[in-house]
């Protein structure tokens, strides 16, 4: 029945007018060597296989072959992809990453199933619907993990105190948020934005009024922590460029379709005139670097940290009638300047490596430490430069509490040293 509905449609392709998108049609006889192999794969392969599976397979091998990036979604991957979108997802709530070969929960959502069923930090995932999963990579335990809302899962969990204990898991509508604060060395805020879902744009500036309305007077700096961020949807990380920005080009797209995008932002900022570091790594891909892009196009910020990923192109979701769908790249990213983010990312103003700071035991004297020195005719001394952030710690955020910290110096209008 396939192999007939195929080559039917074949019929149609070939008979339909020439336009401008489609001149290298298939032929007729393209198709039939489409079906030839299936047909052979249906009746020679070693195993019985499902015509659907076989179907599927063929749809995602087209698209694999496109880009790195253009992929093709059942009905379940697709709604999970729409929850992802909106900030959650159907799940256990937690979650988890691989060492030594063992599945560790290193964050439990609170109120998700996880943790109303005492699920804690540090607890190991052994087995799932009594299937050991140890030395299971880390996505086939996601993949066990999420489901339809309301369907049961059982995991198994080894404690840190040695007890094993099992919990039948009713999946549920978990909310992950993209952004996290806190105010650092009192006047400076740091916001790390792990992922571009629709709420980030209002999560960010939520977390901005409310640390401005925690503090006297005007914060004198932020830093924008977007390392490691792989992007997301593309919409709030053009609003949070609006926010930052007052008039000018944001990002706009070119491909072969009509509708492509092109983003302007509106008057009116969040931190006005306020210093503003924006971090970034190899990791940093897609909608980060297009805000990191437009921020940096219009010296709006300073970028530190490493070149980005440089994933610059558009996929688009377009939706099937079976319910599935697919993504498709359909254009790519430039930055308000014109550049291309593709394979080449956003270079940054400063360039710091991601390194470990290691104290070196093996410290010189100073003349203090020297027998008979003189002592100093003042004992009044200022400190330059303190900070509750670590070079050991983080050695790029301590970087760019710096470059905030030096601005202010440099600001301050009376001539006189401002130090924090």
């Amino acid at each position: 029945m396939i192999v007939l509905l195929l080559l039917v449609s074949a019929v149609v392709i070939a008979d339909e007018p020439e336009t401008t998108a489609s001149k290298a049609q298939l032929s007729l006889d393209d198709m039939r060597t489409f079906t030839d192999v299936f047909s052979q794969v249906r009746t020679n392969f070693v195993e019985e296989s499902d015509d659907h599976m076989l179907l599927n397979a063929a749809i995602r091998g087209m698209l694999s072959e496109l880009d790195p990036h253009s992929s093709y979604m059942e009905a379940d991957a697709y709604r999970q992809m729409e929850n992802d979108s909106q900030g959650r997802y159907s799940g256990i709530g937690v979650e988890v990453t691989t060492q030594n070969k063992q599945i560790n929960v290193v964050f439990v959502v609170e109120g998700g199933p996880a943790d109303k069923s005492g699920v804690v930090r540090g607890d190991i995932i052994t087995a799932i619907d009594q299937k050991d999963v140890r030395e299971k990579n880390l996505q086939s335990a996601i993949d066990s993990l999420r489901g339809e809302v309301g369907s049961e899962v059982e995991v198994t969990f080894k404690h840190e105190n040695g007890e094993v204990s099992s919990f039948m898991l009713k999946r549920d509508f978990v909310k992950v948020a993209s952004v996290f604060s806190r105010p650092v060395d009192e006047d400076y805020g740091y916001f790390q934005i792990t992922h571009f879902t629709r709420n980030s744009a209002d999560e960010l500036l939520e977390q901005i009024e409310y640390m401005q309305a925690n503090h006297e007077g005007p914060l004198k700096g932020i830093v924008l922590d977007m390392r490691n961020n792989p992007g997301g949807v593309l919409e709030p990380a053009v609003l949070i460029a609006d926010g930052f920005l007052d008039d000018g080009l944001i990002v706009y797209t070119r491909g072969r379709a009509a509708n492509q995008l092109e983003y302007t932002a509106k008057p009116g900022q969040w931190l006005d005139d306020i210093p503003v570091v924006v971090l970034v790594n190899r990791a940093s891909a897609s909608a980060a670097e297009v805000l990191a892009g437009a921020l940096q196009d219009h010296g709006r910020a300073l970028i530190v940290g490493e070149r980005t990923f440089g994933k610059g192109s558009v996929q688009s979701v377009l939706s099937l009638r079976n319910g599935a769908g697919i993504r498709l790249t359909t254009s790519r990213y430039y930055t308000p300047s014109g550049r291309s983010i593709q394979a080449e990312g956003i270079q940054p103003d400063v360039e710091v490596p991601t390194i470990k700071i290691v104290e070196n035991k093996d410290k010189r004297r100073r003349e203090s430490d020297l027998d008979r020195h003189l002592d100093a005719e003042s004992a009044e001394a200022s400190v330059v430069f303190g900070s509750e952030v670590g070079a050991d710690d983080d050695y790029m955020m301590y970087q760019a509490l710096v470059l905030l910290k030096g601005a202010s110096v440099l600001s301050n209008t009376d001539g006189q040293r401002e130090v924090r």
